[in-house]
């Protein structure tokens, strides 16, 4: 094998692991069918879409083996009910949404009002499908994160994710091993955050991530620039 085969293969064992962003404003139906059909010619992970095109993604993505992602809170985080989100969270699991990256509640963690944090969290698990949750480290002093840890846990979270996105947040290793040492068995932990790069997608791997958010996923597999937002 050649040095780029050999750099080719690796790069394309990438792909299982990242989840293939694409939920700007003002895409349109075909945008939705091209990223969906996308995510299936490159082995991602799951196609990440707003929410209103669920229903369309899981049609498109039907019988391929890639999930559809969504999410809620998002990307303007923090903003939305609890109610609001709970029938959110409904809404997409029955359009076929398998699953949902949620925005949570900062303030009220810094308020001390962390029943509310917890359930904010637990009504979108209730939904039924695997919930990842956007914990906005960089925006937490130490005893902070320690408990939106131990809460977001409890409230039933699949995956913990370091933040929101690059705007908080460019994925960073060191806070995809503070998560990975902390998350109990059946947790894992998605990095999501300006990540444009097989390095920086092999770090946060090799740190403690299962998955990847990135809207930079074709460059990152196939060696071409990346102008992805996420």
């Amino acid at each position: 094998m050649t040095d780029a085969q050999a750099t080719a293969t690796d790069a394309a064992s990438l792909a299982p692991y990242i989840q293939h962003t694409a939920i700007d404003a003002g895409l349109t139906r075909d945008d939705i069918v091209a990223h969906c059909e996308e995510a299936a010619r490159y082995g991602f992970n799951a196609a990440m879409i707003p929410a209103s095109w669920t229903r369309l993604a899981s049609e498109v993505l039907k019988g391929t083996g890639i999930a559809v992602a969504s999410a809620l809170d998002f990307p303007t985080v923090g903003v939305m009910t609890s109610e609001g989100k709970a029938a959110e969270a409904r809404a997409i699991a029955a359009a076929g949404g398998g699953q949902i990256d949620m925005g949570v509640q900062i303030g009220w963690l810094r308020s001390g009002m962390e029943k509310e944090f917890h359930d904010d969290i637990a009504g979108v698990v209730a939904a039924g499908v695997p919930v990842k949750v956007m914990l906005e480290l960089p925006l937490l002093t130490p005893a902070e994160r320690e408990r939106a840890v131990e809460l977001a846990m409890d409230a039933g979270a699949a995956y913990l994710k370091n933040a929101s996105s690059g705007a908080v947040e460019v994925a960073d290793p060191d806070s995809v091993a503070y998560l990975a040492a902390r998350v109990r068995e059946g947790v894992k932990v998605k990095a999501s955050g300006g990540i444009k790069t097989r390095e920086q997608a092999r770090a946060l791997l090799e740190a403690g991530a299962s998955l990847l958010g990135t809207s930079s996923g074709v460059a990152i597999v196939s060696g071409g620039e990346s102008s992805g937002a996420y």
